[in-house]
Protein backbone atom coordinates (compact mmCIF):
# COMPACT_ATOMS: atom_id res chain seq x y z
CA UNK A 1 0.00 0.00 0.00
CA UNK A 2 1.46 3.74 -0.91
CA UNK A 3 0.63 6.38 1.53
CA UNK A 4 0.84 9.98 0.42
CA UNK A 5 1.14 12.89 2.26
CA UNK A 6 -0.87 16.26 1.71
CA UNK A 7 2.70 17.71 0.59
CA UNK A 8 3.97 15.24 -1.50
CA UNK A 9 -0.02 15.09 -3.45
CA UNK A 10 0.69 18.73 -3.68
CA UNK A 11 4.69 18.56 -4.96
CA UNK A 12 3.15 16.41 -8.58
CA UNK A 13 -0.67 17.03 -8.67
CA UNK A 14 -1.79 20.29 -10.01
CA UNK A 15 -5.14 21.70 -11.37
CA UNK A 16 -4.23 20.97 -14.90
CA UNK A 17 -3.85 17.17 -13.81
CA UNK A 18 -6.94 17.34 -11.51
CA UNK A 19 -9.47 18.79 -14.68
CA UNK A 20 -8.04 16.36 -16.89
CA UNK A 21 -9.04 13.53 -14.15
CA UNK A 22 -12.24 14.74 -13.26
CA UNK A 23 -13.59 15.45 -16.98
CA UNK A 24 -12.42 11.81 -18.07
CA UNK A 25 -14.18 10.22 -14.84
CA UNK A 26 -17.87 12.30 -16.58
CA UNK A 27 -17.25 11.05 -19.36
CA UNK A 28 -16.81 7.45 -18.13
CA UNK A 29 -19.84 8.27 -15.67
CA UNK A 30 -22.42 8.75 -18.79
CA UNK A 31 -22.09 5.71 -20.59
CA UNK A 32 -22.29 4.12 -16.59
CA UNK A 33 -18.72 3.13 -16.09
CA UNK A 34 -18.86 4.26 -12.51
CA UNK A 35 -20.65 3.47 -9.32
CA UNK A 36 -21.50 6.11 -6.85
CA UNK A 37 -23.77 5.26 -3.83
CA UNK A 38 -25.06 8.61 -2.10
CA UNK A 39 -22.74 9.38 0.55
CA UNK A 40 -23.48 9.05 4.28
CA UNK A 41 -23.21 12.61 6.35
CA UNK A 42 -23.00 12.73 10.26
CA UNK A 43 -23.59 16.04 11.87
CA UNK A 44 -22.02 17.69 15.05
CA UNK A 45 -24.54 20.33 16.09
CA UNK A 46 -22.42 21.46 19.23
CA UNK A 47 -19.39 22.24 16.90
CA UNK A 48 -21.37 23.18 13.67
CA UNK A 49 -19.80 20.49 12.17
CA UNK A 50 -19.95 17.48 10.03
CA UNK A 51 -18.22 14.25 8.48
CA UNK A 52 -19.29 12.55 4.89
CA UNK A 53 -18.59 9.03 4.21
CA UNK A 54 -18.24 9.06 0.54
CA UNK A 55 -17.73 5.46 -1.29
CA UNK A 56 -17.43 5.49 -5.38
CA UNK A 57 -15.76 2.93 -8.65
CA UNK A 58 -14.77 3.28 -11.36
CA UNK A 59 -15.81 -0.17 -13.70
CA UNK A 60 -13.30 1.05 -16.20
CA UNK A 61 -10.11 0.83 -14.60
CA UNK A 62 -11.29 -1.20 -11.54
CA UNK A 63 -10.66 0.86 -8.89
CA UNK A 64 -12.98 1.91 -5.72
CA UNK A 65 -12.82 5.11 -3.28
CA UNK A 66 -13.70 5.76 -0.29
CA UNK A 67 -13.70 9.41 0.88
CA UNK A 68 -13.69 10.28 4.86
CA UNK A 69 -13.57 13.86 5.50
CA UNK A 70 -14.85 15.85 8.54
CA UNK A 71 -15.36 19.96 8.11
CA UNK A 72 -14.87 22.04 11.36
CA UNK A 73 -15.44 25.78 10.75
CA UNK A 74 -14.31 26.51 14.39
CA UNK A 75 -10.97 25.07 13.67
CA UNK A 76 -8.72 27.54 12.62
CA UNK A 77 -9.27 29.44 16.05
CA UNK A 78 -7.65 26.14 17.24
CA UNK A 79 -5.01 26.10 14.80
CA UNK A 80 -6.52 23.72 13.16
CA UNK A 81 -7.49 22.94 9.30
CA UNK A 82 -11.60 23.57 8.67
CA UNK A 83 -11.12 20.26 6.47
CA UNK A 84 -9.57 16.83 7.15
CA UNK A 85 -10.06 13.50 5.04
CA UNK A 86 -8.28 10.49 3.46
CA UNK A 87 -9.24 8.45 0.24
CA UNK A 88 -8.55 4.94 0.35
CA UNK A 89 -8.43 3.36 -2.97
CA UNK A 90 -8.81 -0.23 -3.72
CA UNK A 91 -8.78 -2.40 -6.61
CA UNK A 92 -11.91 -4.14 -7.71
CA UNK A 93 -10.10 -7.22 -9.12
CA UNK A 94 -8.51 -8.78 -6.43
CA UNK A 95 -9.82 -6.47 -3.19
CA UNK A 96 -6.09 -5.04 -2.42
CA UNK A 97 -6.10 -1.49 -0.69
CA UNK A 98 -3.70 0.55 -3.12
CA UNK A 99 -3.44 3.58 -1.50
CA UNK A 100 -4.23 5.79 1.74
CA UNK A 101 -3.77 9.10 0.80
CA UNK A 102 -4.73 12.67 2.24
CA UNK A 103 -7.66 14.30 0.88
CA UNK A 104 -8.04 17.25 2.07
CA UNK A 105 -5.84 19.41 -0.88
CA UNK A 106 -7.64 16.95 -3.19
CA UNK A 107 -10.99 17.78 -2.50
CA UNK A 108 -10.23 21.44 -2.73
CA UNK A 109 -8.62 20.80 -5.93
CA UNK A 110 -11.29 18.32 -7.59
CA UNK A 111 -13.90 20.97 -6.54
CA UNK A 112 -11.55 23.66 -8.66
CA UNK A 113 -11.55 21.23 -11.50
CA UNK A 114 -15.43 20.90 -11.40
CA UNK A 115 -16.06 24.72 -10.88
CA UNK A 116 -13.08 24.97 -14.03
CA UNK A 117 -14.87 22.59 -15.95
CA UNK A 118 -18.66 24.18 -15.48
CA UNK A 119 -17.36 28.09 -16.25
CA UNK A 120 -15.68 26.54 -19.11
CA UNK A 121 -18.91 25.75 -20.82
CA UNK A 122 -21.15 28.49 -18.76
CA UNK A 123 -19.17 31.67 -18.80
CA UNK A 124 -18.37 34.10 -21.69
CA UNK A 125 -15.45 33.57 -23.14
CA UNK A 126 -14.52 37.25 -22.76
CA UNK A 127 -14.58 37.05 -18.74
CA UNK A 128 -12.03 39.26 -17.39
CA UNK A 129 -13.15 39.94 -13.99
CA UNK A 130 -13.82 37.38 -11.41
CA UNK A 131 -14.99 38.71 -7.89
CA UNK A 132 -14.40 36.00 -5.33
CA UNK A 133 -16.99 36.42 -1.97
CA UNK A 134 -14.96 34.23 0.88
CA UNK A 135 -10.99 33.49 0.56
CA UNK A 136 -11.61 30.83 3.20
CA UNK A 137 -10.26 27.37 2.57
CA UNK A 138 -11.73 26.22 -0.64
CA UNK A 139 -11.68 29.59 -2.30
CA UNK A 140 -7.87 29.45 -3.26
CA UNK A 141 -8.30 26.24 -5.88
CA UNK A 142 -11.45 27.80 -6.74
CA UNK A 143 -9.59 30.51 -8.18
CA UNK A 144 -7.09 29.20 -9.99
CA UNK A 145 -9.80 26.50 -11.94
CA UNK A 146 -11.12 29.52 -13.28
CA UNK A 147 -7.58 31.18 -13.80
CA UNK A 148 -6.95 28.05 -15.84
CA UNK A 149 -10.28 28.46 -18.02
CA UNK A 150 -10.67 31.81 -18.91
CA UNK A 151 -8.40 35.04 -19.56
CA UNK A 152 -9.04 36.83 -16.08
CA UNK A 153 -7.55 39.93 -15.56
CA UNK A 154 -8.60 41.44 -12.52
CA UNK A 155 -9.95 39.29 -9.02
CA UNK A 156 -12.00 41.41 -6.49
CA UNK A 157 -12.19 39.81 -2.73
CA UNK A 158 -14.38 40.22 -0.60
CA UNK A 159 -14.09 38.55 3.15
CA UNK A 160 -15.72 39.33 6.46
CA UNK A 161 -12.68 39.55 7.68
CA UNK A 162 -10.82 41.91 5.53
CA UNK A 163 -7.10 40.45 6.92
CA UNK A 164 -8.04 37.25 5.54
CA UNK A 165 -8.39 38.87 2.21
CA UNK A 166 -5.06 40.45 2.32
CA UNK A 167 -3.73 37.21 2.98
CA UNK A 168 -5.60 35.10 0.21
CA UNK A 169 -4.01 38.17 -2.19
CA UNK A 170 -0.60 37.23 -1.23
CA UNK A 171 -1.39 33.49 -1.60
CA UNK A 172 -2.21 34.15 -5.11
CA UNK A 173 0.53 36.62 -5.76
CA UNK A 174 3.06 33.93 -4.46
CA UNK A 175 1.71 31.21 -6.60
CA UNK A 176 2.53 33.53 -9.26
CA UNK A 177 -1.31 35.14 -10.45
CA UNK A 178 -0.40 38.09 -12.62
CA UNK A 179 -4.42 39.30 -12.54
CA UNK A 180 -4.78 42.75 -10.92
CA UNK A 181 -6.11 42.15 -7.07
CA UNK A 182 -8.36 44.41 -5.12
CA UNK A 183 -9.90 43.61 -2.02
CA UNK A 184 -13.41 45.18 -1.97
CA UNK A 185 -15.14 47.02 1.20
CA UNK A 186 -18.83 46.08 -0.30
CA UNK A 187 -20.00 43.08 -1.45
CA UNK A 188 -22.36 44.13 -4.02
CA UNK A 189 -20.38 46.40 -5.61
CA UNK A 190 -18.07 43.56 -6.08
CA UNK A 191 -20.40 41.47 -7.48
CA UNK A 192 -21.91 44.48 -9.53
CA UNK A 193 -18.37 44.33 -11.49
CA UNK A 194 -18.30 40.89 -12.04
CA UNK A 195 -18.03 38.50 -15.20
CA UNK A 196 -17.61 35.63 -13.08
CA UNK A 197 -18.54 35.22 -9.14
CA UNK A 198 -17.47 32.66 -7.20
CA UNK A 199 -18.43 32.01 -3.83
CA UNK A 200 -16.79 29.61 -1.20
CA UNK A 201 -19.04 30.28 2.36
CA UNK A 202 -20.36 28.24 4.75
CA UNK A 203 -22.92 30.90 4.96
CA UNK A 204 -26.08 30.07 6.44
CA UNK A 205 -27.61 33.41 4.89
CA UNK A 206 -27.11 34.64 1.47
CA UNK A 207 -23.86 36.82 0.69
CA UNK A 208 -25.16 38.91 -1.96
CA UNK A 209 -28.06 40.40 -3.50
CA UNK A 210 -28.84 38.70 -6.93
CA UNK A 211 -30.45 41.93 -8.17
CA UNK A 212 -26.37 43.41 -8.85
CA UNK A 213 -25.48 40.74 -11.21
CA UNK A 214 -25.38 42.08 -14.52
CA UNK A 215 -26.13 40.07 -17.38
CA UNK A 216 -23.50 37.36 -18.61
CA UNK A 217 -22.72 36.46 -14.84
CA UNK A 218 -21.65 33.56 -14.82
CA UNK A 219 -22.00 32.29 -10.35
CA UNK A 220 -20.40 29.33 -8.74
CA UNK A 221 -22.02 28.44 -5.28
CA UNK A 222 -19.42 26.02 -3.95
CA UNK A 223 -19.51 26.33 0.09
CA UNK A 224 -23.02 26.04 0.92
CA UNK A 225 -23.56 22.01 1.06
CA UNK A 226 -26.35 21.11 4.05
CA UNK A 227 -29.90 21.76 3.83
CA UNK A 228 -29.89 25.10 6.24
CA UNK A 229 -27.03 26.41 4.37
CA UNK A 230 -27.94 29.27 2.04
CA UNK A 231 -25.23 31.16 0.42
CA UNK A 232 -27.14 32.48 -2.78
CA UNK A 233 -30.19 34.20 -2.62
CA UNK A 234 -33.45 33.38 -4.45
CA UNK A 235 -32.71 36.70 -7.15
CA UNK A 236 -30.23 34.67 -8.08
CA UNK A 237 -31.81 31.74 -9.14
CA UNK A 238 -34.83 33.19 -10.33
CA UNK A 239 -32.67 34.97 -12.73
CA UNK A 240 -30.40 32.09 -13.94
CA UNK A 241 -31.61 31.03 -17.16
CA UNK A 242 -29.54 27.78 -16.15
CA UNK A 243 -28.89 26.38 -13.15
CA UNK A 244 -26.59 23.03 -13.53
CA UNK A 245 -25.66 21.28 -10.39
CA UNK A 246 -22.58 18.70 -10.29
CA UNK A 247 -24.80 15.81 -8.96
CA UNK A 248 -28.86 16.05 -9.37
CA UNK A 249 -29.68 13.60 -6.35
CA UNK A 250 -26.74 15.46 -3.99
CA UNK A 251 -28.20 18.62 -5.22
CA UNK A 252 -31.68 17.40 -3.86
CA UNK A 253 -30.75 16.64 -0.65
CA UNK A 254 -27.98 18.99 0.19
CA UNK A 255 -28.16 22.32 -1.70
CA UNK A 256 -29.62 24.47 0.95
CA UNK A 257 -30.68 27.43 -1.37
CA UNK A 258 -32.14 25.06 -4.07
CA UNK A 259 -34.10 22.77 -1.94
CA UNK A 260 -35.29 26.20 -0.37
CA UNK A 261 -36.39 27.52 -3.17
CA UNK A 262 -38.07 23.89 -4.48
CA UNK A 263 -40.23 24.14 -1.18
CA UNK A 264 -41.35 27.83 -1.38
CA UNK A 265 -42.42 27.34 -5.06
CA UNK A 266 -40.86 29.98 -6.78
CA UNK A 267 -38.52 27.06 -8.39
CA UNK A 268 -38.02 23.38 -9.18
CA UNK A 269 -35.47 20.41 -9.63
CA UNK A 270 -37.09 19.86 -13.03
CA UNK A 271 -35.68 23.46 -14.12
CA UNK A 272 -31.81 22.26 -13.65
CA UNK A 273 -30.40 23.06 -16.91
CA UNK A 274 -28.23 19.74 -16.53
CA UNK A 275 -25.57 17.87 -14.50
CA UNK A 276 -22.04 18.90 -15.14
CA UNK A 277 -21.10 15.25 -16.94
CA UNK A 278 -23.29 16.49 -19.62
CA UNK A 279 -21.62 19.72 -20.59
CA UNK A 280 -18.56 17.91 -20.24
CA UNK A 281 -19.51 15.10 -22.62
CA UNK A 282 -21.16 17.28 -25.02
CA UNK A 283 -24.37 16.08 -24.69
CA UNK A 284 -26.14 19.20 -23.99
CA UNK A 285 -24.88 23.14 -24.80
CA UNK A 286 -23.30 25.26 -22.53
CA UNK A 287 -23.68 29.29 -22.63
CA UNK A 288 -25.74 29.93 -25.85
CA UNK A 289 -25.91 34.22 -25.40
CA UNK A 290 -23.66 36.73 -23.35
CA UNK A 291 -26.73 37.83 -21.60
CA UNK A 292 -28.17 35.02 -19.69
CA UNK A 293 -27.56 34.53 -16.31
CA UNK A 294 -25.71 31.12 -15.34
CA UNK A 295 -25.31 29.73 -12.15
CA UNK A 296 -23.39 26.36 -11.00
CA UNK A 297 -24.03 24.61 -7.73
CA UNK A 298 -22.07 21.71 -6.55
CA UNK A 299 -22.18 20.08 -3.31
CA UNK A 300 -19.79 17.13 -4.03
CA UNK A 301 -20.29 13.43 -4.81
CA UNK A 302 -18.15 10.52 -4.56
CA UNK A 303 -16.84 10.26 -7.83
CA UNK A 304 -15.11 13.40 -8.40
CA UNK A 305 -12.85 12.24 -5.27
CA UNK A 306 -12.39 8.75 -6.78
CA UNK A 307 -11.62 11.19 -10.17
CA UNK A 308 -8.30 12.57 -8.63
CA UNK A 309 -7.51 9.81 -5.92
CA UNK A 310 -6.81 8.04 -8.92
CA UNK A 311 -5.11 9.85 -10.75
CA UNK A 312 -2.57 10.74 -8.02
CA UNK A 313 -2.11 6.94 -7.43
CA UNK A 314 -1.49 6.59 -11.06
CA UNK A 315 1.48 9.45 -10.75
CA UNK A 316 2.28 8.22 -7.83
CA UNK A 317 3.08 4.19 -9.31
CA UNK A 318 5.03 6.02 -12.47
CA UNK A 319 7.07 8.35 -10.87
CA UNK A 320 7.65 6.30 -7.37
CA UNK A 321 6.03 8.94 -5.06
CA UNK A 322 4.98 7.97 -1.76
CA UNK A 323 5.86 5.27 0.98
CA UNK A 324 5.15 1.78 0.74
CA UNK A 325 4.20 -0.19 3.45
CA UNK A 326 2.56 -3.38 4.41
CA UNK A 327 -0.55 -3.50 6.31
Amino acid sequence: MIVLNQEQIMSFYKIEDAIKDVKETLIAKTVGKVQSPHRTVLEFPENSATSLYMPSSDLENNVAAVKVVTIFPENPAKGLPTTQGIIVLTSTENGEHLSVMNASYLTRLRTGAMTALATDSLAKKDSFILTVVGTGGMAFEQTIGILAVRPIEKIILFNRTEERALSFSKKLKDYGVNAAIEIANDVNDAVSKADIVCCATKSNTPVFNGEYLKAGTHVVGVGSYLPHMHEIDETTIKRASKIVVDDLQGAKDEAGELMDAAQKGIWSFDDVYSELEMLVSGSIHGRENDEEITFFKSVGASYYDLAVAKGVYQKAISDNYGLNIEV
